[in-house]
Order: structure tokens, then C-alpha cells, then sequence
């Protein structure tokens, strides 16, 4: 995925100010910054939702204006809250998921295993989703992300709203995904950015403040402190 000056402006309102970026393939990468800084902006811009006043984007080599449905079926999108379906058992909601991004009809089932082996759902294929607790709630979003198996995956605040043990088992899931998937996140709390991501760059007031590669042990709350 690479970014290009990007800006968005709303009016007089520049939401993101010439942001560039690029992810590499294989790496958890985290878009770092408090409500308000631009992270949901780029992730909308990103996904198609939101066209650019400035600037470009690609994913996959396609870029996401001249070329949105390529550049859709590219990526895997679980934005926070959790878009399910209430009426629907989850692996009828996974099945439905896998046919909307066009995997092949007899692939599906497939798809659908694979996607909850992944994630530990295949148990849970039977269960009405009303029944999930917030923790596979996520899980079950994060499946139908990755069921047609794209090239970039994006996780908007992956861990909000969870507990202390749904946290450490949502890190734990999307570090297992390193190398498999190129994944996004986008996230405001410091220490989790740390455990997880490979690298991170800090948004603040829709500008690129800095960028870095996390180390094992790294304690961002200086560095962020120094930009912000």
C-alpha cells in the first residue's frame, strides 16, 4: 500500500494534510493517534468510502480512484463496531461474506473453514450472533475480512471495547497473522501498538508527526510525548 500526499479537506477543514505512507508487505504496520487525528479519515479514503481532495493511494498497484473495485477486492476491511448481522448464525454470516467478495461458490465452504480454524471460530459456526460476547464479535469481524484472502487487511481499533483477556487475545491474533496478511491498524493506545505493530507512525491534526520501527521492549510513550 503506498499513500502519496494525500490531504482531505471538509471546507475550510483539512481532516489529513499531504500524507505519505507506505506498508510493506508482510508487516503489522499502526497508524498511532488520539480521536480527532485522521487515522478513520485515511482508513475511509483507503477503502473507497472517501475520495481524496489531494493526492493518491494504491493498493495492490491499483489505485483506489481510477481503479476502486480492483482496489477493493484487495483489502479486508473490519471497521470498529463489528459489522455482523444480528438474524444470521455465523457461519451463514461467513458463507454470505465470502460470496459477497466473490470467492468462487465451491470454494466457499472452504474459505469459511479455513477462516475459522484461523481464528478459532469453528466452534462457534452455529452459534446466532447475538449470542457472541464482544470478544468473538471481533473475531467473527475479523473473519469475514480475511475470507477472500486480500492483499491488505485493515483493522480499525481492533481492541476497543474489550477486556483485559480479550485484549491480550486479539494481540495475540493479529501477530499470528504477521507474514501471512500486510496489515493496518489504527489504534490510540500506546502500550498495545507496542506488543503489536511492526512499525507505527503518529498522526496528530491530520499530519504525519513521525515514523518508526518498534523494537522488542519498546516503550513509545517518550517518543510520542517528543511529537506531540
Amino acid at each position: 500500500m503506498r499513500a502519496t500526499g494525500v490531504s482531505k479537506h471538509y471546507g475550510p477543514v483539512r481532516a489529513l494534510d499531504a500524507l505519505s505512507l507506505e506498508i510493506r508487505r508482510g508487516e503489522i504496520f499502526c497508524l498511532l493517534g488520539p480521536n480527532g487525528s485522521g487515522k478513520t479519515t485515511f482508513i475511509r479514503l483507503l477503502s473507497g468510502f472517501l475520495t481524496p481532495t489531494a493526492g493518491s493511494i494504491t493498493v495492490a498497484g491499483h489505485d483506489v480512484v481510477a481503479e476502486p473495485m480492483a482496489a477493493r477486492r484487495a483489502i479486508g476491511y473490519a471497521p470498529e463496531p463489528a459489522p455482523l448481522y444480528r438474524h444470521m448464525r455465523v457461519g451463514e454470516f461467513l458463507r454470505f461474506m465470502a460470496r459477497l467478495r466473490q470467492v468462487p461458490g465451491r470454494e466457499v465452504d472452504a474459505a469459511v473453514a479455513r477462516v475459522a480454524d484461523q481464528l478459532d471460530l469453528a466452534h462457534k459456526l452455529d452459534a446466532p450472533v447475538p449470542t457472541l460476547s464482544r470478544g468473538y464479535r471481533q473475531r467473527v469481524a475479523l473473519a469475514q475480512a480475511l475470507v477472500h484472502q486480500p492483499a491488505l487487511l485493515i483493522l480499525d481499533e481492533p481492541s476497543n471495547g474489550l477486556d483485559p483477556r480479550q485484549i491480550i487475545e486479539m494481540r495475540h491474533l493479529i501477530r499470528s497473522l504477521a507474514g501471512h496478511y500486510t496489515v493496518l491498524m489504527s489504534s490510540h493506545i500506546l502500550s498495545e501498538v507496542a506488543k503489536t505493530a511492526d512499525r507505527v507512525a503518529v498522526l496528530l491534526e491530520g499530519k504525519l508527526r513521525g515514523e518508526r520501527v518498534i523494537q522488542a521492549g519498546d516503550d513509545l510513550e517518550d517518543w510520542f510525548l517528543s511529537l506531540s
